[in-house]
């Protein structure tokens, strides 16, 4: 019975981890302003670790130090990070700030002095460069010693800022983006290519948004060489709104599936095969 039941917990953790993306973790930290350190990178490494969520080899993200260090300094920009993840067969891009300081004065006529760190996380998905969860938190800790009182503020802040990255990126990862008192809904970003006439496009935006058991809202972001994106609000999990385009495409069209994640599905339309029911008739 111990046995099985160990088993049983085995594969339920396997189940959980096929469910989690991969992560490459990128940390831009220095401790009294100046030196570089790695402590809340590790501490990522391991709450992420703990949650059962792979991540990139934190070697081959050293190795490529300079490239990495060319993201961070443009942190702002979603795309870079997402082509670094995309590079290293990540599907998230976990990106962070952290500076520990001291306060210049000393507390009373002790040697003790008080040390303040700002620790900031993004999660940006690879495939559509947005973020899907953040974190800024801030801690406060007394020392005598300049690095290990920033050693230690950067750690707490660290911390609880990773605690609330990660937990909401499992949570986005996994689809519950809106929470409601009815369905719970889904923001879905459906890419649909192969729509080189616009009247596949127009048939594409009907054909969704007559879908209202599947979607309570659909709108078209971009349209552009014979694709386009739209946002969809799906009262279904990823994998079943997909599931339902393929059962019911617009009129004179197929529907292929290309990929799907649990808040972005690819789709490509095709001209759907004539019937050839009246070519008898000649014969």
């Amino acid at each position: 019975m111990k046995r099985m039941m160990f088993i049983a917990a085995v594969l339920a953790s396997l189940a959980a981890r096929a469910d989690l993306p991969k992560v490459i973790v990128m940390v831009d930290e220095k401790n009294l302003g100046t030196i570089s350190t790695s402590e809340v990178e590790s501490m990522a490494i391991e709450m992420l670790s703990e949650k059962g969520i792979e991540t990139v080899d934190q070697t081959m993200v050293a190795n490529n130090l300079e490239r990495v260090q060319k993201a961070l300094r443009g942190a702002g920009d979603n795309r870079a990070a997402a082509a670094m993840g995309r590079e290293f067969g990540a599907e998230v891009v976990l990106i962070g700030e952290a500076v520990a300081k001291p306060n210049a004065a000393k507390i009373g006529d002790s040697n003790l002095r008080s040390y303040q760190a700002s620790v900031t996380f993004r999660a940006i998905r690879v495939d559509n460069a947005v973020n899907i969860a953040t974190a800024s938190e801030k801690a406060s800790v007394v020392a005598m010693d300049d690095v290990t009182g920033g050693s230690k503020a950067l750690c707490e802040a660290g911390k609880k800022a990773l605690k609330k990255v990660i937990d909401g990126l499992i949570r986005k990862w996994n689809g519950a983006s809106i929470s409601t008192g009815e369905a719970e809904k889904v923001n879905i970003e459906l890419t649909v290519g192969g729509m080189d006439q616009i009247w596949k496009l127009k048939a594409m935006r009907q054909q969704l948004k007559k879908m209202k058991n599947s979607a309570s809202s659909v709108t078209q972001k971009s349209y552009a060489q014979g694709a386009a994106v739209f946002k969809v609000v799906s009262l279904l999990p990823a994998e079943e709104l997909a599931e339902e385009l393929v059962m019911h495409p617009p009129e004179e069209l197929k529907i292929q599936i290309i990929e799907i994640h649990p808040a972005a599905i690819s789709l490509r339309v095709v001209d759907a095969p004539q019937d050839d029911d009246d070519d008898d008739d000649d014969e």
